[in-house]
């Protein structure tokens, strides 16, 4: 992305409005409500009833999260959306979440470019505290992430994953009741 381009004018006024939105949701008391009023702002998208967030809450962007019902997200979550951030219906996260979608180029001669990918969340996720979570990373449905895990690659449905590097270290057996 060049300076001056129309699509990087675009980001800093995307990302102008993020740090505005954040900041009314993190500086004082709002009710559930509220807080869901200001992340639909955030994201321009609705945020169903049964979201819960819990401020603060940061990102530079905040366009591309895309978020299903029943999700929860614990205080202090940063999702760095520039790539695009989908999380399924019923997906938790505990405090401190990182999620990044940017990643530069390795030469030092064009190390500003940054390369998007997005991070998929499958449904009924489980992300543990103070994960870091890379981009272009899936988590299949149903899987555990544990607290303090990096997961640099994605994860497949129904698996506990946990470390640094995140590995599968056993298989989620689903019981019907």
């Amino acid at each position: 992305m060049e300076l001056g381009t129309d699509l990087l004018q675009a980001f800093a006024e995307y990302s102008q409005d993020a740090l505005k939105i954040t900041m009314e949701m993190n500086s004082k008391y709002h009710t559930p409500e509220q807080v869901r009023k200001l992340f639909s702002e955030l994201t321009a998208s609705e945020i169903d009833d049964s979201c819960i967030i819990m401020p603060p809450f940061y990102t530079e962007f905040g366009k591309n999260i895309k978020m299903g019902k029943s999700v929860f997200i614990n205080t202090c979550c940063h999702f760095q959306d520039n790539g695009g951030i989908e999380i399924g219906e019923g997906a938790l996260f505990g405090n401190n979440v990182t999620i990044a979608t940017l990643n530069h180029d390795i030469n030092p001669k064009t190390r500003c470019n940054a390369t998007p990918k997005p991070v998929k969340i499958g449904k009924k996720v489980w992300i543990g505290s103070n994960c870091i979570i890379l981009p272009g990373v899936s988590i299949g449905d149903n899987s555990i992430i544990g607290a303090g895990s990096v997961v640099v690659k994605s994860i497949p449905e129904n698996t506990i994953a946990v470390g640094n590097p995140a590995k599968v270290i056993k298989a989620i057996e689903s019981k019907k009741q």
